[in-house]
């Protein structure tokens, strides 16, 4: 059968010419015109050689390939449960969405988790409940070197560069920070026009490409990065080492990509490929980037300083905090980006593949600091897939003093998780460049709906602390987050994880942490 096909298609295309040629009924076309195309179709499988599944089933094949194409969509719309989906479940993102318009978020008759299932998660609410109260908590960052300390949000925009976003996109956040009150991350695609026109507080991050303060050779401006750090826009400075969804790579943006305004924000040549080395240039041990954080806060007169990272040796963060005890310097801040956190493209291997999970990384920052008598003077805060207000709250359970959020911000903005972000294809104008696309995403309707999520989500995460009997963020405590690990076990955070004591590294360090404290060098990763 397989053989004759060839022979079918070629019967059926001369049929279709016979009757184009002869101009019997303008019936017979509605039949010749797809069988011609049909048969050309059909011998082009048979020609190419890039496809094997088409060359030996023509025509047929193709349906494999629409498949594929239609798979994500109908796995998204018509297979996907409400709990289980990937990156983010279809139960998350419906919060996000009616959160953003203002709707009230409410699950009728009953929870749909399984609250028997080993890894279920429960926060303990207290008999006693307290009033939830009427401002949203804030947290002060700014250590002892710091002269402008900045009021954090519990919730703010996580780092998403202009070229990564569209400009309206960038301006929707933006715009939607400054409603709120809350801080917005640069990205480390540099300080662009778009970040500056809403009037929202930056978080400047400047990553390996120093785009924004560069030099032509690619290395650190420091004169120029006082400019703009001095903008009245910019509340903090933050020095990307490396985040979680690809963590110690560089990265490559074609010239193709490099538009006259995305040239601007970086200052690159227009047109021509950059590169973000996986390394900085301007430090290379421990102690070296101990003293550029404190060169950084000095140039930007004062302000909060500190460095974001997804955690991978414990050793070599141990370094960093023997520096800081060298150097008599503390970052004001230090953001801790979990694996689990994403960008617009990355390689597939990397994703959830390297780096530790924000569970994880978080502790691990958490106890150094504590472990070594620094917590006090810098403040924590977690990225990766925060979207709800338990999730804030467990995070504070875990150690930080804050959260940031890039994706749940995307669906505020109108994001549909359709995963095109590298494709410049986005359905809705958020993660490209397609003029067409970008004009869809109206600024001043969803700076609005990044507003209300914001709000909405801190104020959950308020009446959660209330229910929990808890006023300040700084009472959570790790006993307060429970994990089924069996049928009949249950344990809190406080047993499930090791918790150092204050200073307790400097005086005798436990046998779990011994090893890497005696091996970290602050002289050397």
């Amino acid at each position: 059968m397989r053989r004759m096909l060839p022979l079918l298609l070629v019967a059926l295309g001369a049929a279709g010419a016979l009757v184009l040629v002869r101009g019997v009924s303008a019936w017979w076309w509605c039949a010749a015109v797809p069988l011609l195309a049909l048969t050309v179709l059909g011998g082009w499988d048979l020609w190419q050689r890039r496809h094997s599944v088409l060359r030996n089933h023509p025509l047929s094949g193709h349906l494999r390939l629409l498949l594929e194409t239609l798979r994500p969509k109908l796995q998204r719309y018509v297979v996907e449960r409400n709990h289980g989906g990937q990156p983010y479940d279809r139960r998350v993102r419906a919060l996000v969405y009616d959160r953003a318009k203002g709707v009230e978020f409410e699950e009728p008759f009953g929870t749909e988790h399984d609250v028997y299932a080993d890894g279920h998660e429960f926060l303990e609410p207290s008999m006693r409940p307290v009033e939830v109260p009427d401002e949203p908590p804030v947290v002060r960052v700014g250590g002892p070197e710091c002269t402008q300390p900045y009021d954090m949000a519990l919730l703010n925009v996580s780092a998403m560069s202009f070229g990564a976003l569209s400009a309206n996109a960038i301006m929707a956040l933006n715009r939607g920070a400054a409603l709120g009150g809350f801080a917005h991350d640069t990205g480390e695609g540099g300080l662009s026009d778009y970040h500056l026109r809403g009037g929202g507080d930056l978080v400047w991050e400047i990553g390996t490409g120093y785009f924004g303060c560069r030099t032509s050779e690619g290395d650190f401006e420091a004169r120029e990065f006082a400019d703009k750090a001095a903008l009245p826009e910019v509340k903090c400075v933050s020095l990307k080492l490396s985040q979680g969804a690809d963590p110690g790579i560089g990265g490559i943006l074609p010239g193709a990509k490099v538009s006259a305004e995305i040239a601007r924000a970086r200052d690159v040549p227009e047109g021509r490929t950059v590169l973000s080395p996986p390394f900085h240039r301007v430090f290379s041990t421990p102690r070296e980037l101990v003293r550029f954080i404190a060169r950084m806060r000095q140039l930007a007169g004062g302000k909060p300083t500190g460095f974001k990272l997804c955690v991978g040796s414990r050793r070599q963060f141990l370094a960093v905090c023997k520096a800081m005890l060298a150097e008599g310097v503390t970052p004001d801040f230090i953001v801790v980006d979990g694996s689990e956190g994403g960008t617009g493209a990355a390689p597939a291997e990397f994703g959830g593949g390297i780096g530790a999970p924000l569970t994880e990384g978080l502790i691990t920052v958490h106890n150094a600091l504590v472990g070594t008598g620094l917590r006090d003077r810098v403040r924590i805060g977690a990225s990766g897939k925060v979207a709800t207000g338990s999730d804030i709250v467990k995070r504070l359970l875990q150690g930080a003093d804050y959260t940031n959020a890039a994706r749940a911000m995307m669906f505020a903005v109108g994001c549909l998780q359709a995963q095109r972000c590298h494709t410049n294809t986005c359905p809705v104008g958020v993660a490209t460049q397609d003029p067409r696309r970008v004009r869809a995403l109206d600024v001043a309707d969803k700076s609005e709906r990044v507003r209300r999520y914001q709000r909405g989500t801190v104020h959950s995460a308020s009446r959660i602390m209330a229910a929990m009997g808890v006023r300040d963020p700084g009472d959570l405590t790790p006993h307060r987050l429970l994990r089924r690990v069996g049928p009949t076990a249950v344990r809190s955070y406080a047993e499930l994880y090791e918790w150092l004591a204050p200073g307790v590294l400097l005086a005798e360090p436990p046998s779990s942490w011994a090893r890497d404290w005696a091996g970290a060098d602050p002289d050397s990763f």
